[in-house]
């Protein structure tokens, strides 16, 4: 029964986290157990404490499951269409442009979490996660990336503000933000993200 559930709700290589697929209909000891005899089996496979995947078979045998970012990604930022984080600080500069530094700790915000930052190690990889200023959906996450990053900009940048203006220009009409989006949020962000937002001349490319 279970690995039928399993089947039809997950594509292979996909973290499955224990979390989301336990709804109290038998206990938790009896659920792990299944999980234990279907990984046995070789039918799931075991990624780390919680999290389990339906191997994908390559043309060498060799099952392959989910990479670390996956995992951060489904557990942090998105998962079954459902947003609650975003990618921020250096990790977010580097994607947008405004920074050559490839992060070795990749920084996101996610609804996610309660605790103060903290970094969690999943596989080999190092994640900073932090929980957001305002509460993340799919209505105000770039509004509230964007916003993240002016709060701190100058730890970031590596070019000069003409260049890194260009980089928000095109984040800003790639996702269609809007100066009543800015209005809704600003006030909850640091000066910091007034100073950069104006500097900048944001305000200018707005709708």
């Amino acid at each position: 029964m279970i690995y039928t559930y399993l089947t039809e709700h997950y594509k292979e290589g996909e973290p499955i986290f224990f979390s989301d697929i336990y709804d109290g209909t038998i206990s938790k000891p009896a659920l792990t157990q299944q999980l234990a005899t279907l990984c046995k089996k070789g039918m799931l496979a075991k990624y780390d404490n919680g999290i389990y995947y339906i191997p994908k078979k390559t043309r060498l045998k060799s099952a392959v499951g989910p990479t670390a970012d996956t995992v951060a990604k489904y557990r942090f930022i998105m998962k079954n269409g459902k947003i609650d984080g975003f990618y921020a600080g250096n990790t977010f500069a580097n994607q947008i442009g405004i920074s050559t530094q490839v992060p070795y700790v990749v920084e996101i915000v996610s609804n996610n979490t309660n605790s103060a930052p903290r970094t969690v190690t999943i596989g080999s990889r190092k994640f900073s996660v932090k929980k957001p200023i305002v509460s993340i959906d799919e209505s105000n996450v770039y509004v509230l990336q964007m916003l993240d990053l002016l709060s701190e900009l100058d730890s970031y940048l590596d070019y000069d503000y003409e260049e890194a203006r260009k980089c928000f220009i095109k984040f800003i009409e790639a996702h269609n933000i809007k100066r009543s989006d800015i209005d809704k949020y600003i006030r909850n962000y640091p000066l910091t993200a007034f100073k950069y937002y104006y500097e900048l001349r944001l305000d200018n490319v707005l709708a």
